[in-house]
C-alpha cells in the first residue's frame, strides 16, 4: 500500500496549499490512503468544521488533530459526527468527544488502522499515559492480520518520547510519525523490526516564519518579554511536509519510508518529483 502522512496543516495558507495539491499528489503517486494532521489549520488554532470538510473534499481520508483539538468550539459535536477525524486517545482522563482511532477501508478491500497518542514531556496540560492507551488498540488491530496496515501520529513535544513510542510501536505499526513541533526532522528510517519512522513530519505552512506564524510578535516578544498583539499565521508560499510509505499488505510492516518536501523554501524531496504548481502528467 501507498501512503502518505502530511503534517501539522498550518492557517489559511497551509490549507489551501494542501487542499489544491492532494488531488494532485494521489493521482501522481497512484496513493492508496492520505492521512492529514489538521489541528492548526484554522488560524493556527484548531480545526474547524468548515474547513475539515473542505480537506476531507480535496481526498485527506483522515485527519487527525492534537492538543488543539477542541480549540475551535464547534470542533466537539462535529467530530461525534465526522468519524474521519480522531481526536488523541489520551486526550482527557474521563474522556472526550469523537475517537482516537480508527479503521478505514481502502482500495481492493484493504483496511488500515489510524491512531493518535498525545506526549506528556513538557507538554502544557497532563494528559493520560500514550504508551497504556496506544497498547490495546495495537493488539487488537495486528497489521498484516486485521488490518494491512497501521498508522501510528505521534503527536509529542520531545523527540526522546517521540522515539521511545517509534521504538515500542516496532514491529506492531506500518508507521509511527511524529508530529507537532512543525519542524520536519531528518531521521525518517526502517527501524529493526519493520515499522517505518520519523520524529516529525514538519508543517504544511510558511517556513519563512517562526513555526507557521508570521515573525513580528514572536520576535518582539522573544526580544522584549512583552506581547502587542496576536499571533497570526504567516502567509507566504508553502511547503508541504511529510512522509511518504509502501507496506506489504501480508505483514503490515513496511518496505520504503521516504520524507516529503514539496514547494516553498526546503530543498524537495519525495517518492518522485512533484511540482506544486505544475498540471500532473497523463
Amino acid at each position: 500500500m501507498k501512503i502518505l502522512f502530511l503534517g501539522d496543516v498550518m492557517g489559511r495558507a497551509g490549507r489551501a496549499a494542501v487542499a489544491a495539491g492532494l488531488p494532485r499528489l494521489r493521482a501522481a503517486w497512484a496513493l492508496d490512503f492520505i492521512v492529514v494532521n489538521a489541528e492548526n489549520a484554522t488560524g493556527g488554532m484548531g480545526l474547524s468544521p468548515d474547513h475539515a470538510k473542505a480537506l476531507l473534499d480535496a481526498g485527506a481520508d483522515c485527519l487527525t488533530l492534537g492538543d488543539h483539538a477542541f480549540d475551535q468550539r464547534p470542533m466537539t459535536e462535529f467530530i461525534e459526527r465526522e468519524p474521519r477525524i480522531l481526536r488523541p486517545l489520551n486526550y482527557a482522563k474521563s474522556g472526550a468527544p469523537g475517537r482516537g482511532h480508527a479503521v478505514f477501508d481502502a482500495p481492493g478491500g484493504r483496511r488500515v488502522l489510524v491512531a493518535q497518542v498525545l506526549g506528556q514531556v513538557f507538554m502544557k496540560r497532563a494528559f493520560d499515559d500514550p504508551f497504556s492507551a496506544l497498547e490495546p488498540v495495537l493488539r487488537a488491530h495486528p497489521p498484516g492480520g486485521m488490518v494491512q496496515a497501521a498508522i501510528i501520529d505521534i503527536h509529542c513535544e520531545a523527540t526522546s518520547e517521540k522515539s521511545a513510542l517509534g521504538y515500542w510501536c516496532d514491529g506492531r505499526a506500518s508507521l509511527a510519525v511524529g508530529t507537532h513541533t512543525h519542524v520536519p526532522t531528518a531521521d525518517a528510517r526502517l527501524l529493526p523490526r519493520g515499522t517505518a519512522y520519523l520524529s516529525d513530519a514538519g508543517m504544511c505552512g510558511d517556513y519563512e516564519s517562526i513555526i507557521g506564524m508570521d515573525r513580528a510578535e514572536p520576535m518582539r516578544r522573544f526580544i522584549t518579554g512583552m506581547g502587542k498583539g496576536r499571533f497570526e499565521p504567516a502567509t507566504g508560499p508553502v511547503t508541504l511536509c511529510g512522509v511518504y510509505t509502501e507496506t506489504d499488505d501480508r505483514t503490515g510492516l513496511a518496505r520504503r519510508v521516504v520524507p516529503v518536501r514539496i514547494g516553498g523554501g526546503l530543498p524537495a524531496e519525495g517518492p518522485a518529483p512533484f511540482d506544486l504548481d505544475a498540471p500532473v502528467a497523463r
